[in-house]
């Protein structure tokens, strides 16, 4: 029969296990949460790559929520808990900055892109554009998928090469809009639109599609993704993910993904 001296050794011996395996994890828990980070959707594979490449340095992980710029701008004004806002276009990094919600010295233009025309991969066939190009004939009974024109950059960058290339009216009646550019991407790849135009990066990033043209540089403004702290950012670590954005090795994983790295 066990006495009651050993039950009470064991039950002590099981708590000092416990403390042992617990005790130092929960302050390391608490020591990983890094910043907060609403970032344009078509960052989401080269953010994934750097905020591991960062964990690796830190020790500490990002939360990055991915959606259009013009959604994250918004709930930002909303105030939701953001630390580093990164957008796809200046208009919404502007207007945030406009009611003073991002720290205006953090701030910095740090990469490009450019717009390209997708088809299925599977049903892919060149396209010059140029004034004038035959874009409705070539979407047959189909739609063009699209970002918002309205809010999501990628589409307002669509839509203004569509009326400089005097394309536009020919197809305004036939936009299959998307809430993000990835969800545009996404009804090419299924094949639930013969044609989208999405970021170079997005086109790369999904086997399902293939590149059929590259809109013209000067077709559009130019495509500039900035980043900034907002201006309630808490996150002791906001200040270094940032400082790590735009490091060399954030830089080649950047690249690999298509991006230009901007000076």
């Amino acid at each position: 029969m066990t006495s009651r001296r050993t039950v009470l050794a064991r039950i002590f011996g099981l708590a000092a296990l416990a403390s042992l395996s617990l005790g130092p994890s929960l302050p390391a828990l608490a020591q990983e949460k890094g910043p907060t980070v609403f970032a344009a959707a078509s960052l989401k594979n080269a953010l994934d790559d750097i905020n591991a490449a960062w964990t690796k340095t830190s020790g500490k992980t990002a939360t990055v929520s991915y959606a259009a710029s013009s959604a994250l701008a918004k709930q930002i004004e909303a105030g939701a808990p953001a630390d580093i806002f990164f957008s796809a276009d200046l208009d919404w990094m502007d207007a945030l900055a406009k009611k003073d919600l991002i720290k205006a010295d953090s701030r910095t233009s740090l990469l490009g892109n450019s717009i390209v025309l997708v088809a299925p991969a599977d049903n892919a066939t060149p396209i010059d554009i140029k004034p004038g190009f035959p874009l409705a004939a070539s979407l047959k009974d189909g739609r063009l998928a699209m970002g918002s024109v309205a809010s999501v950059p990628a589409g307002k960058y669509g839509k203004a090469a569509l009326e400089k290339l005097g394309v536009w009216d020919s197809v305004s009646t036939r936009i299959a809009e998307a809430e993000n550019v990835r969800a545009a991407l996404l009804l090419v790849s299924r094949g639930e639109a013969p044609l989208g135009i999405v970021y170079k990066t997005d086109a790369a990033a999904d086997n399902g599609v293939a590149v059929v043209g590259t809109f013209p540089a000067d077709s559009h403004p130019a495509i500039v993704y900035p980043v900034a702290l907002t201006a309630s950012a808490q996150n002791k670590d906001a200040q270094g993910f940032l400082d790590f954005l735009k490091s060399a090795e954030a830089k080649g994983l950047f690249e690999r993904q298509g991006f230009t790295v901007l000076p």
